[in-house]
């Protein structure tokens, strides 16, 4: 059974995690629920202004809107980026109701250069009750979230491990 859970060390401090429902994969695929293995860098930053204030970051930061989405369409071309809906591809919703995007870090993971089918959406934001797997992201709980983000800036790099 795969390691649906684990820790993240960011500037010396240990934070436990939750990860995709299938483990850790070097070979990520769209829609394997795994979290790819890999260094990748940090983004940007995004929230619900109507839940959170603006995060304290060194991070570039932007507030959710409610038609915000993410294309996950192997295919489209604009695979593995922000869109907003109504989408005509496969796109998931960034507003959301459940809060785990309440606080959402964008990672790199196939950014440059995208190639179709390698996995999209692979983000850091706010876990679920008891650390439940995510689909191929890594979850904190939001403290834990808003501490990490003050510790990231430009260049930030997340390593995950086998």
């Amino acid at each position: 059974m795969a390691a649906t859970r684990g820790w993240a060390t960011i500037n010396g401090l240990r934070f436990p995690c939750a990860l995709g429902r299938s483990g850790r994969r070097a070979a990520k695929r769209e829609g394997d629920g795994a979290t790819p293995i890999g260094a990748f860098k940090v983004r940007r930053v995004y929230y619900r202004p109507d839940r959170l204030l603006r995060p304290s970051t060194r991070l570039p930061v932007a507030p959710l809107r409610p038609d915000d989405g993410w294309c996950d369409a192997v295919g489209d071309r604009n695979y593995n980026r922000k869109v907003k809906h109504p989408y005509p591809a496969s796109a998931e919703r960034m507003w959301r109701e459940d809060h785990l995007y309440d606080l959402v870090v964008v990672l790199d993971h196939n950014e440059k250069p995208r190639v179709q089918g390698l996995g999209s959406a692979v983000f850091m934001h706010v876990a679920r009750p008891g650390y439940q797997p995510t689909a191929g992201c890594i979850a904190f709980q939001r403290q834990h979230l808003l501490r990490i983000l003050k510790l990231l800036g430009p260049g930030s790099v997340v390593r995950t491990a086998p």
